[in-house]
C-alpha cells in the first residue's frame, strides 16, 4: 500500500514541510517580538484567538473536503489529491509570505536559527507519528501544520533554553573580563520606564565634545545586548561607556549592576511600562532605584524630581544624589522658559553656577528634561558651559523619538517609538503649538496590564483641541481611544479608524497639505497590530 512506501513517507515530510514554513516562521517571527519568552508568548496566543479563527476558516473548510473526500475515492488516489493541493496551497502561502512587508521582520539571529532547527526536527517527528499511527494522518498533519506549530514553539523552547542559558553564559563571562581590564573606564548607567534611549543618545552626543565615549546602541539593554556592544565595540580607546539598562521583571537592573557596576547612574522616569511582567507599580519603582542603590558609596545619582514616583522614593544608599527637574524649581538643575517651534526648542537651565541659555533642534519637555540631565553628568564630569552650550545645538534628532522630519514633502513629527502616557501628552502638547491644521497617526500603547484601557482612553481625551484629525490603526487595539474621543466631544466626523499603517499614511496624504503638521505616535510591532 502506498501509505506504507518509505518513498512515500519522505514525499509526505517534504510536502507538509512545505506547507508549513509559513505558520513555522510566523509562530517564530511571535515568539522573538514577545522577546522569546514563553510567558509573553502564551499570553499573546491567548489574546489572538480571534483572529486565529477568522484566518483559519479557509483551512478548515479544505480539512473537510478532503475527509469527505476519503469516503468516496480510493486511498492512492485520495494521497495523489493531497500531495497536490497542499503542495499547491503551501507554495502559494510562501509566495504571499514573500510580498508581504512588516514594521518589524523576523530577524535570522543565531538564536533563531538554532530554533528553527529544533522546530523542524520536532516537526518531522509528529509527521511520522501521524503516518505510521493514525488512519487520517494527510488531515491530521494538515491541521497541525497549521495551528499545532504554534504550541510546538513551547516544546522548542524548553529545548533550546538550556543551550542559550549555556551561550549567554560563555559571552557574559568574556564581556566581564574586558570590563575588568578596563579599570579607568567610566561607566555610566541609564534606566527608567521611559526616556532611556534618548538619554542615552543626548548624552553620547555631549560627552562626545571631550571623551572618547562608547554607548550601548539602539535599544541593546539586555544582558546579551551589553555583552554584545563590549564584545564588539569596547575599545583600550574608550574612556567612557554609557550603558541604557533595560527591565521588564523584577532582579534584572540588579542583575545589570552586578554586570557593569557603574559609577554613575541616571533614572529618567518611573511609570506603568512592562506592569504586565513585574506584577505592580511598586515592583517596577523598586528595580528602577536600584541602579541608584546598587552605586558605590563614591557614586553619583541623576534623578528626575518632576517623576512623583521618583520624589517620593527614600534612596536606600549614602551616594550623593544630583535632582533635575522642569517643573521643580528646588533641584540643582532646573529647566525653565522652555519654547516650540518649527525648528526647535529653547530653554534656560538654572543651577547654583548661574543661568544658562540653550537651544536645540529637539521637541517636547521630554527631549528637554533629558538634555537636563545630560547636561549634569556632563558637569560632574567637568566639561564647560560654554561647551555644553554648543553641544547641546549641535545634538541630533533621536530617531523616531519626536523627530521632525519631511517624508514626501509634508511634515512630519516622528515619535514611533514605543509610545507611553507621559511620552504621548507630551506629544500633543507639542502638537497643540504647531501651526495649520494638525493630524495624529497612532496604534495607542500597549504593555500597559490591567490599566492599558484607561490610559488609552485618557489619550483620546487628551486629543481635543491639541490635533483637528486622528487616524487610528487596527480596530481592536484603539477601541479605548475612539471612547475617549466621544468622551472628550470630539468631532468623530474627523476620526478614521485604518487596519494598517499603510492604510493611514495612504488616508493623510489625501487629507494633509505640506502646510500641515503630522505626529506618528508609536509604532506597534506586527505581534500588536489587529
Amino acid at each position: 500500500m502506498l501509505r506504507n512506501s518509505y518513498l512515500t513517507l519522505c514525499l509526505m515530510l517534504v510536502v507538509y514541510l512545505i506547507f508549513s514554513w509559513v505558520p513555522v516562521k510566523h509562530a517564530l517571527h511571535m515568539f522573538q517580538q514577545n522577546r522569546y519568552e514563553a510567558g509573553r508568548y502564551g499570553a499573546w496566543l491567548k489574546g489572538n484567538i480571534k483572529s486565529f479563527s477568522g484566518k483559519s476558516m479557509p483551512i478548515l473548510g479544505f480539512v473537510i473536503i478532503l475527509f469527505l473526500m476519503s469516503f468516496f475515492v480510493d486511498s492512492v488516489v485520495h494521497q495523489i489529491i493531497t500531495v497536490v493541493l497542499v503542495t499547491a496551497i503551501g507554495g502559494f502561502m510562501i509566495l504571499n509570505e514573500i510580498k508581504k512587508e512588516y514594521i518589524k521582520p523576523l530577524v535570522f539571529t543565531d538564536r533563531v536559527k538554532r530554533q528553527l532547527i529544533v522546530l523542524t526536527l520536532l516537526n518531522i517527528v509528529v509527521y511520522v507519528c501521524l503516518f505510521n499511527f493514525t488512519k487520517y494522518w494527510d488531515i491530521f498533519a494538515l491541521i497541525y501544520s497549521f495551528f499545532g506549530v504554534w504550541l510546538m514553539v513551547f516544546v522548542m523552547d524548553l529545548i533550546t533554553k538550556p543551550i542559550e542559558e549555556g551561550v549567554k553564559k560563555k559571552f557574559l563571562n568574556e564581556a566581564k573580563r574586558m570590563l575588568d581590564s578596563h579599570s579607568s573606564l567610566i561607566k555610566i548607567g541609564i534606566t527608567g520606564s521611559y526616556g532611556k534611549t534618548s538619554s542615552k543618545t543626548i548624552l553620547q552626543e555631549i560627552l562626545s565634545e571631550k571623551f572618547y565615549s562608547l554607548m550601548t546602541p539602539a535599544s541593546y539593554n539586555t544582558p546579551m545586548g551589553i555583552t554584545r556592544t563590549i564584545r564588539e565595540m569596547l575599545k583600550p580607546i574608550h574612556e567612557v561607556f554609557i550603558c541604557e539598562m533595560g527591565a521588564d521583571h523584577v532582579g534584572d537592573i540588579q542583575e545589570l549592576c552586578d554586570f557593569v557596576h557603574p559609577k554613575i547612574g541616571l533614572v529618567t522616569s518611573i511609570g506603568p511600562q512592562h506592569l504586565n511582567t513585574f506584577g505592580s507599580l511598586d515592583n517596577i519603582i523598586k528595580e528602577k532605584m536600584k541602579l541608584i542603590e546598587s552605586l558605590p558609596s563614591d557614586g553619583c545619582g541623576i534623578i528626575n524630581m518632576d517623576n512623583e514616583y521618583i520624589r517620593n522614593y527614600s534612596v536606600k544608599n549614602n551616594c550623593r544624589l544630583i535632582k533635575y527637574a522642569l517643573q521643580d524649581k528646588d533641584v540643582d538643575y532646573y529647566a525653565t522658559n522652555i519654547e516650540y517651534s518649527p525648528k526647535g526648542s529653547s530653554f534656560e537651565v538654572i543651577t547654583q553656577d548661574g543661568s544658562y541659555l540653550f537651544e536645540t533642534k529637539l521637541l517636547g519637555e521630554h527631549n528637554i528634561a533629558n538634555i537636563c540631565a545630560a547636561i549634569a553628568i556632563a558637569r560632574e564630569l567637568g566639561i564647560e558651559w560654554k561647551d555644553l552650550q554648543q553641544a547641546v545645538k549641535k545634538v541630533k534628532y533621536v530617531e523616531h523619538r519626536l523627530e521632525l522630519k519631511k517624508i514626501n514633502g509634508y511634515t512630519f513629527v516622528d515619535n514611533a517609538f514605543n509610545s507611553n502616557p507621559v511620552g504621548s501628552a507630551m506629544s500633543l502638547e507639542v502638537m497643540k503649538m504647531m501651526p495649520n491644521k494638525r493630524f495624529v497617526i497612532t496604534p495607542g500603547m500597549i504593555d500597559l496590564g490591567m490599566q492599558q484601557d484607561d490610559l488609552n482612553k485618557e489619550f483620546g481625551r487628551k486629543m481635543k483641541d491639541k490635533v483637528d484629525e486622528v487616524l487610528l490603526v487596527g480596530v481592536q487595539q484603539t477601541k479605548p481611544i475612539v471612547e475617549g474621543l466621544k468622551e472628550s466631544g470630539f468631532d468623530m466626523e474627523h476620526v478614521h479608524v485604518c487596519k494598517t499603517v499603510k492604510e493611514a499614511f495612504q488616508l493623510v496624504y489625501t487629507l494633509a497639505t505640506p502646510a500641515d503638521t503630522i505626529l506618528l505616535e508609536n509604532d506597534l510591532p506586527d505581534a500588536f497590530n489587529n
